[in-house]
């Protein structure tokens, strides 16, 4: 099982000696100067960046571009992999550098609901939110009358409805805020039932349901193919997931390093060939 606290060669205990040492007033102090030093057994110093990334993928690719990021002088401490709603705050007060698992439309939102500040220093890929069946290999199978689940919270449930609308199997009203629920059917052109649940949940349940329909990465983590959906959103989603920081460690040169290594064309090899195309790198691979 790996460690995925720590990647390479790094010495383990002296990754993360100072952050969360403080409450209070000192925790965004300590926060300052959790960039510790740290040493390879070779000898050589690196800086560590701190981090919160949800496991699959983002953990797996942070760890993909740690030797790179090794010669550029840093090393990635991922603090937690347990992804939850805490995590913009905690980038927020400063506990850790970057997170690593949410895309722009969701980051606006969170930033306006909670006067976040909040920003996207890069994109890295796209999770196409897809269409999945345990029961039907594709998609004109599915009989009338199909029971349906898709996420509840709502980017994730708008981005739902709207692969459901280009499949033709139901029309939308207005939904020019980007935001949905299935209150705001305004045809079912295919008779279907829909349900709404938190997508942590959605993977416990599919075997309840004729279709159910979550993002790839939750996909991936149940131990599903993520490859075969019954249909799902396009390579030009606007919703990649990005890297998100405060607004003063925007220009920072570890985090610039970090976004340089993330969006090359060899980690962007690695994201499609890891995931068998599952996962879309922003990055193009030339053919």
């Amino acid at each position: 099982m790996k460690n995925y606290r720590t990647f390479g060669t790094i010495l383990a205990a002296a990754v993360i000696s100072a952050v969360f040492s403080g409450c209070g007033a000192n925790a965004k102090a300590d926060a300052k100067d959790n960039k510790n030093k740290v040493k390879t057994e070779d000898g050589k110093e690196l800086t560590t960046i701190t981090a919160l990334a949800d496991l699959t993928p983002h953990s797996e690719i942070l760890e993909y571009v740690e030797p790179e990021l090794n010669k550029r002088g840093y090393t990635i401490d991922i603090v937690s992999t347990a992804s939850d709603a805490t995590w913009n705050e905690k980038t927020q007060n400063g506990e850790v550098d970057f997170n690593f698992n949410q895309h722009e439309p969701y980051l606006i939102e969170w930033n306006e609901i909670n006067n976040g500040t909040l920003v996207n220093i890069g994109g890295v890929h796209v999770e196409p939110i897809g269409a999945y069946s345990e029961k039907y290999s594709s998609a004109d199978e599915v009989p009338d009358g199909a029971t349906v689940v898709l996420p509840d919270d709502a980017t994730n449930e708008y981005r739902a409805l709207r692969i459901l609308e280009q499949q033709g199997w139901i029309k939308l009203g207005n939904t020019e805020n980007a935001r949905a629920s299935v209150a705001d059917i305004e045809e079912y052109i295919k008779p279907i039932e829909i349900t709404e649940l938190d997508s942590y949940q959605i993977n416990a349940h599919i075997n309840e349901f004729d279709v159910y329909i979550n993002n790839t990465n939750k996909v991936i983590e149940a131990g599903l193919d993520a490859t075969k959906y019954l249909f799902r959103e396009g390579e030009d989603s606007p919703y990649a997931n990005i890297i998100v920081t405060t607004p003063d460690k925007a220009d920072d040169p570890g985090l610039k390093a970090l976004v340089e290594v993330l969006q090359s064309k060899d980690t962007a090899k690695f994201i499609l060939d890891k995931y068998n195309g599952a996962v879309i790198p922003v990055t193009k691979v030339d053919e």
